[in-house]
């Protein structure tokens, strides 16, 4: 017990230490630029000392949730996964990087990232569970927001770090088996799990055809697909540099709600959607456009809750065939994807008629750096909210109610997939 004692004081230590440090965002140009010359003794030397930083930053805003959430046992269950991989991580800190460490390291990093597959899943449940158990106010919603905003981002952050790692020095081949989720080939142009000619054409007709798959199977029926490029025809490329599967996973839940909303407005001959491709000097942008009936004004900001869900709550034992089942994390965690690259994803919806989504892309890998989130006392105020006195009159309640209105057990509801 003794030994347990000083192991745990001494990881605690460690944490202290490296929270103290704020993540090194890294840029899409500065990935491809490295992988284009790719030296596994490097990319060792830098991931002892920054993954230990973004999972400590991450680590102490855990510990400063609610502690009724802090109690579910889902949520305590990922903080220990979370405090087995920093000490797991930290036990390379010293260590010279000779051929046997490299391999120990990468096969490390390889079991981290399968224990934490399930991460997203299991916070989810544990947000469940307090739901289930207490009354939230609205500070605490508040703070559960803000907190797995930036808990989620952090796992994507972490989670590209460890790819590039073992796509470009593991023996595993990953690369295959996200082409497979994706359903994109790669070519073998991929630097890790980055494109540096990322045919958005292809990804977005691809993650189309996998989502008619599902509206055709449920509904018997799927809208057509209208593919315009400005300037460009839409059977000719429109390459990016970019991670796929990240477009794919935007794209494939964009298209999910935009099916399921027009199936249910149009009893017959559903419109086709709508999809813009624009290649900006800044930005590009996919513009989708439905005609499903559009959404209220009180319910779009809604949509992007994670405390709020228009399918019902999933079953444990449906938890691995289709995860995320019910949790209403989809749009959440594919604006997550935009901004984590510092693009974006806007809905914009005209009540009775269709919404138009917007995801943003930086057309330039130089200007596509992480945005990451940064342990500090800005971010810890969050976390202790206090009553604010309205300054504005006649301020407007949330309608969940309006949102509940929408549900309908469907598979266009749930994503497919947490394979990213």
């Amino acid at each position: 017990m003794r030994l347990a004692g000083a192991i745990f004081s001494n990881v605690t230590k460690m944490l202290d230490f490296y929270s103290q440090f704020n993540p090194s965002p890294l840029s899409i140009k500065q990935f491809i630029d490295f992988g284009l010359n790719a030296c596994e003794r490097k990319s060792f030397l830098f991931l002892r000392k920054e993954l230990p930083v973004r999972l400590a930053n991450i680590m102490k805003e855990i510990a400063l949730l609610p502690d009724n959430l802090l109690r579910m046992p889902s949520v305590g269950m990922v903080n220990q996964w979370y405090e087995r991989s920093f000490e797991e991580i930290i036990q390379f800190e010293k260590m010279d990087p000779e051929p046997p460490v490299l391999t120990q390291f990468c096969e490390r990093l390889i079991h981290i990232r399968n224990r934490h597959a399930d991460v997203v899943q299991t916070m989810a449940q544990g947000v469940l569970e307090l739901k289930e158990s207490h009354e939230v106010d609205v500070g605490t919603e508040n703070s559960i927001q803000y907190f797995l905003d930036r808990f989620y981002m952090s796992r994507i952050s972490i989670r590209m770090l460890i790819n590039q790692h073992t796509l470009l020095f593991g023996e595993e081949q990953v690369s295959a088996r996200q082409a497979s989720v994706s359903g994109i080939g790669n070519g073998g142009r991929h630097i890790g799990s980055i494109d540096p000619a990322c045919d958005v054409v292809v990804v977005v007709r691809d993650a189309y055809e996998n989502a008619r798959f599902l509206c055709d199977r449920y509904y018997l029926a799927s809208p057509d697909l209208e593919l315009m490029q400005m300037g460009v025809a839409s059977d000719r490329p429109m390459p990016i540099v970019y991670v796929p599967s990240h477009l794919y996973h935007m794209l494939f839940e964009l298209f999910k709600n935009a099916m399921r909303a027009v199936m249910e407005h149009h009893e017959s001959a559903p419109p086709p959607i709508q999809v813009n491709l624009i290649n900006g000097k800044e930005d590009i942008s996919v513009k989708m456009s439905d005609r499903g009936g559009g959404i209220p004004r009180s319910v779009t900001d809604l949509l992007f809750k994670y405390m709020y869900s228009t399918a019902p709550q999933p079953s444990k034992s449906d938890s691995h065939t289709v995860p995320l089942a019910g949790y209403g994390y989809g749009l959440p965690l594919s604006r997550l994807y935009a901004r984590y690259f510092h693009g974006d994803l806007v809905l914009m919806s005209c009540e009775g008629y269709g919404t138009d989504a917007v995801i943003y892309l930086k057309a330039l890998s130089n200007e596509a750096n992480e945005l990451l989130p940064i342990f500090n006392k800005t971010s810890t105020k969050f976390y202790r909210p206090v009553a604010q006195l309205a300054d504005w009159s006649g301020s407007l309640n949330t309608a969940s109610n309006s949102c509940k209105n929408r549900e309908k057990v469907s598979p266009l509801s749930t994503p497919v997939s947490n394979s990213i």
